[in-house]
């Protein structure tokens, strides 16, 4: 006989696969069949909640207005060029032949644009998702841009920095930034590429360490380089319990010192219908509130207003979130 729990796994398993978008009939008409006939929940749904982490998860940035300077389906990664508009304290004029218009008022023939160009990964498992480029990355880039005086002439570190996206715009202003994460399938020399392609956009003394949120042991270089920082960013950092527990983990030993730091962690919260809640909610977002409010962490927490001005092109969805992090005591 099967019990309560064996259907709520099974429509748990349901649910799953229609949230991960993985619509095709043949997925949902399955689990409905085997509901119907009261043939082994259990199995089913582990059979299906085992394998979600075979399955490949793609960025939505894909779709909203990238544009593709070339691609390689072969090792899944491509180059894309990201247009952002650039801030008016940005602006320079294209040649030095001062024009006058009818009114005799001088003519600024400025460019109003800038370019990134970023390899990626197309797809990725789970574990990947670094090596793509998400929608958090770009809320934080925007922040940086809108806010010169916050982040100019400083000394930044950029915690699961993934392509490196947030880190070349911060050092668009910073003096120092310090670009990190962790060292596997080519992240570190990927940030270096992206780095190398956009080199014209540096003004800051630019590093690229290894740090893994689940090893707080570091070296003595990175922790040169975590004392003389004064604010941390991170973007898309929270999508794996095991890899939220070890961030806040990472966060706490870096603020809970006694030296003042403020941290900027962007993020999307992912809403999923579970069976246990009979709602939907995103639980990743809940995990890293979980974390730090199980720790009795002295933080103040700000959320900011993210209707200040778009530089890039992406759809700004209300579940984007922008925190101000530091320490009370500081």
């Amino acid at each position: 006989m099967n019990t309560a729990e064996d259907h709520s796994n099974a429509w748990q398993a349901l649910f799953i696969v229609i949230n991960l978008d993985l619509l095709a009939l043949s997925h949902i008409s399955y689990i409905l069949y085997l509901l119907y006939f009261n043939i082994s929940f259990e199995i089913i749904a582990q059979l299906y909640l085992i394998n979600m982490s075979n399955f490949r998860v793609t960025s939505e940035i894909l779709t909203e207005n990238c544009m593709t300077a070339s691609s390689s389906e072969k090792n899944n990664s491509k180059i894309s060029k990201f247009i952002f508009n650039l801030p008016v304290y940005m602006l320079k004029t294209k040649n030095k032949e001062i024009k006058y218009d009818e009114d005799e008022d001088l003519i600024l023939d400025r460019t109003k644009t800038g370019e990134l160009f970023i390899e990626h990964s197309i797809s990725t498992e789970l574990q990947l998702v670094g090596l793509q480029v998400w929608r958090g990355a770009f809320l934080l880039a925007d922040y940086i841009l809108d806010n010169p005086s916050v982040f100019k002439n400083q000394n930044v570190i950029e915690l699961g920095a993934g392509v490196g996206l947030t880190s070349i715009v911060t050092s668009m202003l910073a003096r120092e930034v310090t670009c990190t994460d962790i060292d596997s399938h080519g992240i570190i020399e990927l940030i270096q590429r992206n780095f190398d392609r956009n080199s014209q956009y540096i003004n800051a003394k630019f590093n690229i360490m290894e740090l893994d949120f689940l090893n707080c042991n570091w070296s003595s270089d990175l922790t040169k380089k975590i004392t003389e920082s004064k604010i941390i960013l991170a973007a898309d950092v929270i999508y794996d319990n095991d890899i939220t527990e070890g961030f806040v983990n990472t966060l706490s030993k870096i603020l809970n010192s006694n030296i003042k730091r403020t941290a900027y962690v962007a993020l999307e919260k992912r809403f999923v219908f579970t069976i246990a809640d009979l709602d939907s909610v995103a639980p990743m977002y809940e995990e890293f509130i979980r974390c730090i409010t199980q720790r009795n962490l002295n933080w103040n927490i700000q959320t900011i207003d993210i209707n200040f001005p778009q530089y890039f092109q992406y759809n700004r969805v209300k579940q984007l979130l922008l925190m101000k992090i530091y320490n009370k005591n500081n």
